[in-house]
């Protein structure tokens, strides 16, 4: 049963509170979601890819944009980014080309991306003398925004001006966090740009919750690195947890999602669970 293993990864009972979504009768607008966290490896790729392919299991008409020049969403779904001679890069840079002409499916029904690759790295420095650079993804997505009822950016690890292009397109921001002590010291300064983002560009931000990954229930000290968030950030943060395996490395190398990969497995489930949670919460459709 979808979501009964996952209920070791939170609180007994949990999986309980966020039931199967019923089918939609229609599809978008798109809800954009902005996967950000300046700090590498705390599993923002991972999330991206599998929280996705949850999503579009569940019925949902999911477009992943992979914002990072590493183009690790691309590789994960399969795409080889040192191939593509048409990126996301190439539709901030010529905002008349068609979105729709980037966009790729994937192996998994109702799920689409926007891929990247070392290209990208050139945008902040192109995008600096540009008028209203900070909105240039907004307007890059905005021709398929009735087609999809979630858009989720896979920003880089950083707090430059793509980044700041992804909180200003996006409706709201999903932060992972890695359940070890280092990964908190970061956590303020995200919130930092994200209340300025809010003040000065895109009045309808909102943090959709932190999401803690990598986490050890068998060590003290992931017990009590959620713990502390739970008491710092209260209900922002999201009731699912993602448990450390190493079946998130091995999808990977795969180049699809746990969902497919590895379907029954708990990391399956938690993923499956997170979805449920954001439908549950209004957070998508």
């Amino acid at each position: 049963m979808v979501g009964q293993t996952s209920i070791k990864l939170t609180e007994p009972g949990t999986a309980d509170k966020f039931p199967i979504p019923p089918a939609l009768r229609g599809h978008g607008p798109a809800r954009i979601i902005a996967m950000c966290n300046q700090k590498g490896g705390v599993g923002k790729t991972t999330t991206t890819i599998n929280l996705a392919a949850a999503l579009a299991e569940y019925g949902r008409r999911v477009l992943i944009v992979d914002f990072d020049p590493q183009g690790a969403a691309s590789a994960g779904l399969g795409v080889n980014p040192h191939e593509l001679d048409q990126t996301i890069y190439t539709l901030l840079m010529n905002p008349r080309d068609d979105i729709r002409e980037v966009v790729r499916k994937t192996a998994v029904k109702d799920l689409d991306l926007v891929p990247a690759n070392i290209d990208l790295s050139a945008a902040e420095v192109q995008l600096v003398n540009e008028v209203a650079r900070e909105q240039a993804l907004a307007r890059t997505l905005r021709p398929v925004l009735d087609d999809y009822d979630a858009i989720i950016i896979d920003s880089q690890p950083s707090l430059g001006l793509l980044t700041v292009n992804a909180l200003t397109a996006a409706h709201g921001v999903i932060i992972p966090l890695e359940c070890e002590y280092f990964a908190l010291r970061g956590v303020a300064l995200l919130v930092e740009t994200i209340d300025k983002v809010r003040d000065r560009l895109n009045p309808r931000l909102g943090t959709d919750g932190i999401l803690g990954t990598m986490y050890d229930g068998r060590t003290l000290h992931s017990r009590e690195v959620l713990a502390r968030v739970r008491e710092a950030f209260g209900d922002s943060v999201f009731e699912t947890v993602i448990s450390r395996t190493i079946k998130f490395p091995d999808a990977s190398v795969a180049a699809e999602p746990i969902t497919t990969y590895a379907p029954t497995h708990p990391g399956a489930d938690a993923y499956r669970q997170l979805a449920r949670e954001l439908i549950a919460r209004g957070d998508v459709a």
